[in-house]
This record gives structure tokens, C-alpha cells and sequence, in this order.
């Protein structure tokens, strides 16, 4: 007995001596704190090296500043040759807004096809016509309908004229129902037309040059 009871002693004494050394060896090595444990005031993530991680705008060239638009100035009218036309307006006008836009469309591809240059396409102000209807007995006339029509201008510049009869041939043998299509020489007025007339601002005008 005497035997197995000192063989139980040394066992126990070397567990504890065991157990006591793995003991200081926890308290020597640091504790890390876990960032759930910190104080939620303090803001610890500001003097990291990664603060201010993702911003990537200062990276990029400054954007020039915009320029203000310059007003529209008239383009110069190209004078008439004796191989080539002036400046022509093709004018496509129409109550259906859709076939006249697919028709000036249509007008922009041919040219392209053929070699005309286009020096510009516009679409000008719509104009609306009120229908009045009269009563068969009676003189009192009311609004029946309004009318709407579409206007677009393909502008030509330098067409040749013996290509001019092809131009014009192909478009009539094209041109949809209901579509009214001409063709004239570009001039300042033409050019003015594009533009709202504003009276107020030209009597403005008027006041201050007398």
C-alpha cells in the first residue's frame, strides 16, 4: 500500500508542477483584445495606415471648366457654279410627324449613298391649322379639328447637276402619301425661320436705337 500510495503522490506532484507551469506561461504571453471588447467611442481605425481607403477621385485629372455656348452663327451660302448647284434646302413637311421623320431620314441615307454632302438637317416649327365647320342650317361655326404640320430640311451643299435629275427622280418615285417635298435655293431668310420670333425683345430693341 505504502508502494501505491507514493506512486499517486509523485504522479499528483508532477501534474500540479505541470498544470503551474502552463499557468505562467498564459500570463507571459499578451492577451490580444478583441474589437468587440473596445469602447465604442474610441475611433481606433483613424490612425491606421488604411484610413481613407476606396477615395480614387483625387487620382483623376481635374475636368476642364465648361466653356459657355457660343451663339449659332449663319453658315456661309456657298455660290452656285457652272457644274454645281448653291446651297439647296430639300423641305419635307407633312401631318404624320413619324413618316416625315422616316422620309427626311431616308432623304440623309441616299446622299450618304450617292456622295451629296449634307451640310445640315433641321426640323422647323410645327404649324397648326384650326378646321371650323358651319352648320348646315345656320351661321354659327365651331372648331372641328386641328391640324398639325411637321416640317423637316435636309440642307445640300455643292450638288452636282448631273446628278441633281438622278437625286430628284429617285425621291419622287419614294416619296409616301400625304408627304409634300421641295426643293429650293438656301437664303438668309430661310435661315431666320428656324429661330421664335420674340416681338417683345425687338421692341425693346427698337426703343433703345431711337
Amino acid at each position: 500500500m505504502n508502494a501505491v500510495f507514493r506512486k499517486l503522490q509523485a504522479s499528483a506532484t508532477q501534474q500540479a508542477f505541470v498544470f503551474n507551469q502552463a499557468l505562467t506561461t498564459c500570463r507571459a504571453t499578451p492577451s490580444i483584445q478583441h474589437p468587440v471588447w473596445a469602447s465604442v467611442n474610441e475611433r481606433q481605425y483613424k490612425s491606421m495606415p488604411t484610413h481613407g481607403i476606396g477615395r480614387w477621385r483625387h487620382l483623376l485629372p481635374k475636368d476642364p471648366p465648361k466653356k459657355k455656348r457660343d451663339r449659332q452663327q449663319m453658315k456661309e451660302i456657298v455660290v452656285e457654279t457652272e457644274t454645281t448647284y448653291a446651297t439647296l434646302n430639300v423641305n419635307v413637311s407633312g401631318y404624320d410627324m413619324t413618316v416625315v421623320e422616316h422620309f427626311s431620314q431616308h432623304i440623309h441615307n441616299l446622299c450618304n449613298r450617292l456622295g451629296i454632302k449634307v451640310l445640315d438637317c433641321y426640323a422647323l416649327q410645327t404649324k397648326t391649322t384650326e378646321v371650323w365647320l358651319m352648320q348646315e342650317q345656320g351661321t354659327k361655326m365651331s372648331v372641328d379639328s386641328f391640324l398639325k404640320t411637321h416640317n423637316r430640311v435636309v440642307q445640300l451643299r455643292s450638288l452636282n447637276a448631273t446628278m441633281c435629275p438622278i437625286f430628284l427622280e429617285v425621291l419622287l418615285k419614294n416619296q409616301p402619301e400625304g408627304v409634300q417635298l421641295s426643293v429650293q435655293e438656301h437664303t438668309e431668310e430661310d435661315y431666320k425661320t428656324r429661330f421664335k420670333g420674340r416681338p417683345e425683345l425687338e421692341g425693346l430693341k427698337a426703343k433703345i436705337s431711337h
